[in-house]
């Protein structure tokens, strides 16, 4: 069966469908051990928050600022814009014109504006 895989030019999809089995057999496996084989409890002490291992202190409901969320929202786009740039990069070592190079610089320009507006709407500034 693998020979005839070969002849028809599908040899290497066969480690990818051995990869995706994998992938999907060992975790479901997993799931399935810890349902047959872990403990069945309820109770108070069950329900209750868990914090490190020390006794909860006050509710688990708290209220943050939104000026945390915008921050953490600001840190994950730049997050991704600074990992797109790695590519990018190594693309432009290997071309030889100048339109990437422009459109580098229009990249970074869109980021820089966006740094800016983000700064003179005070996001940077942690009240």
């Amino acid at each position: 069966m693998f020979s005839q895989m070969v002849q028809a030019g599908l040899g290497e999809f066969l480690f990818v469908f051995v990869f995706f089995l994998v992938g999907l057999v060992l975790p479901l496996s997993m799931v399935i051990i810890n349902f047959v084989l872990g403990p069945r409890t309820q109770g108070a002490r069950r329900l209750a928050s868990y914090e490190s291992g020390m006794p909860p202190i006050g509710t688990a409901w708290m209220q943050f600022g939104a000026s945390y969320y915008i921050f953490c929202l600001i840190f994950l786009a730049f997050d991704v814009d600074v990992l797109y740039l790695f590519p990018v990069l190594i693309a432009y070592q290997r071309s030889t014109g100048a339109f990437e190079l422009v459109e580098l610089f229009i990249f970074l320009l869109l980021i820089g504006l966006a740094i800016a507006y983000a700064w003179r709407k005070g996001a940077f500034k942690w009240r």
